[in-house]
Formats: C-alpha cells, structure tokens, sequence
C-alpha cells in the first residue's frame, strides 16, 4: 500500500505540474491568437474556444501518456496499448473494467481516476472562463 502512495502521490505531482505549466503557457499564446484575431467577429471568438480545448485536450493527453508509462514501467499491465487504454479509461473515470491492473498496483490506478477527476474539473472551469473572457459566452447571458 505504502509503494501505491509513494508512486501515486508522485504521479500526481507530476501531472500537477504538467497542468500548472500547460494552462500558463495556453494562456500566454491564447493573448497571442487573441490578438492576432482582434475576436470583434464572432468566427475569431470560436477559433479561440478551439484553441483552448484542443490545447485541454492536449495537456490530458500528456498526461494520461505519462500514467500509461509509469504502468509499463511498473509491470502493472503486459503491454503499451494496454497501459494506454488502461490509463485513459482510468483517468477519464469511465473504467470499463475490462483490464485490470496486477492486484499490487490497483490503489495506483483509483489515485489516477482521482487525479483525471480533478483535473478534468480543472479543465473545465478554465474552459468556461475563457468562454466567457475571449469566447462567445457572456456571465448572465448564457451561464
């Protein structure tokens, strides 16, 4: 149990991490597609809300990248495209249970469901404020 904390808790941290520097760096060059759109039509609004969920997606796919790693490395499942599958259904919290992880590591894999959950509420809320800063949503209006 203890080894599943200490891996988990690192993992964690890193996806953090991952997060915390991605939506820092989606912001900077969100001002820079802001700009370079002037956002006064509505088509440069939509194609800024494109630019900030494909950038969403691209940070959790990092990161599901990066747990389905750490499950190959750990022998937790046979093979890569298992790992990775294991990983995005776990992170995405859907877990189908189809794969399951070797009975050592399955407090690892709940910590990654927690992890996906939170971040993927992470997303979203940072979602919904460029929506409503840059995008076509007006607080009021539409939410």
């Amino acid at each position: 149990m203890g080894q599943n904390l200490m891996v988990g808790t690192a993992m964690i941290a890193a996806s953090v991490c991952i997060h915390t520097l991605g939506l820092i760096a989606l912001t900077r060059v969100l001002s820079r597609v802001v700009e370079a759109f002037r956002l006064h039509l509505n088509w440069g609004r939509i194609i800024a809300m494109m630019f900030v969920v494909l950038g969403l997606f691209l940070l959790m796919t990092i990161e599901v990248w990066g747990w389905a790693a750490g499950y190959r490395l750990l022998g937790v499942v046979s093979d890569w495209e298992t790992a990775l599958y294991f990983s995005t259904t776990t992170f995405s919290t859907v877990g189908f249970g189809d794969v399951t992880p070797h009975p050592t590591w399955r407090l690892l894999a709940s910590l990654e469901g927690i992890d996906g959950f939170l971040l993927i509420g992470w997303s979203t809320a940072y979602l919904v404020s460029a929506g409503t800063r840059i995008g076509p949503f007006r607080s009021g209006e539409h939410f």
